[in-house]
């Protein structure tokens, strides 16, 4: 009895009848069959056409898809959704962000200026005028114009993560920080408390042209600035010894912001050095003269 194999081999000529002398395989034979599972086709047998399940893709689309899988990795893996421990990174570096925005280093310096030095002996309600003085000056003012250019659409993001958005506010600023400088020269402040103002706004003007090319790192600056004034104030006469603990803490501060900056792609390493760079010197400088 012959076995059917039919569905587990390729039919064969002794399937049909017998070929005792196998001529059906000889060379030569215009009866070979051509085997089922070749992977090369005969030359005599023309090209196939492209299949429809397979398009041709444009060249500016398999550019764009290899670049996304460049930008993937090799295994071209989808981005999977933040971890809890990546969420918890970006909220609080979302939060140093907003605590260590440039438009609070200036009510800062007042602070430790009052706090640090011999005018912690003024009274309660003057310390408090003043710095209420300059936290109108160096931070409603520009905040209220930031929220005015982002009503009329010219901003669209508050914290001006555009390079282009920056430019108005880099103007205001710069202005209130000199107006703050030449009001407390009014009022017989010291010159090293005077230059600091004086040497945010110079920082700024700096910022503002630079911001024309590249977006250099305002909270780096800031930030810096506020340790100069530290380092200042530790070479001032009479000054309150916690002045190098609040400097080590500004400096941490300053690599945290900086970190932050990083964490949210706001700016790269280069940007933030910059940053530091620029506000460090212009505050240092001026308040050593």
């Amino acid at each position: 009895m012959k076995l059917d194999t039919s569905s587990y081999y390729p039919k064969s000529p002794l399937d049909d009848e017998p070929d005792p002398d196998h001529s059906a395989y000889m060379p030569g034979n215009s009866s070979d069959p051509e085997p089922t599972g070749s992977d090369h086709p005969s030359p005599e047998q023309p090209e196939q056409p492209d299949s429809p399940a397979s398009p041709a893709v444009h060249p500016d689309q398999r550019e764009a898809v290899q670049f996304q899988a460049e930008g993937l990795g090799s295994s071209a893996t989808p981005d999977l959704p933040p971890t809890r421990a990546e969420q918890l990174v970006d909220n609080l570096s979302t939060a140093v962000s907003w605590l260590m925005s440039p438009l609070l280093m200036p009510v800062y310096g007042i602070f430790l200026v009052f706090m640090l030095t011999l005018y912690s002996y003024v009274p309660m309600g003057v310390k408090l005028g003043f710095s209420l003085i300059v936290a109108g000056v160096t931070i409603v003012v520009p905040a209220l114009m930031v929220l005015l250019l982002k009503r009329l659409g010219m901003v669209h993001d508050l914290g001006l993560n555009g390079r282009k958005e920056r430019t108005i506010p880099y103007i205001v600023t710069i202005l209130c920080m000199g107006g703050t400088a030449v009001f407390l020269a009014m009022k017989g402040f010291p010159m090293w408390v005077v230059m600091f103002y004086a040497g945010g706004a110079l920082a700024g003007l700096i910022e503002a042209i630079i911001n024309n090319w590249w977006k250099i790192s305002a909270h780096g600056a800031g930030v810096a600035g506020l340790v100069a004034l530290l380092v200042r104030m530790s070479h001032t006469p009479m000054v309150n010894p916690d002045v190098l603990i609040w400097l080590i803490a500004a400096v941490a501060c300053a690599g945290l912001t900086g970190s932050a900056r990083l964490w949210l792609g706001r700016h790269t390493l280069g940007q933030v050095l910059s940053g530091y760079a620029v506000g460090f010197c212009s505050v240092y400088f001026l308040t050593m003269i």
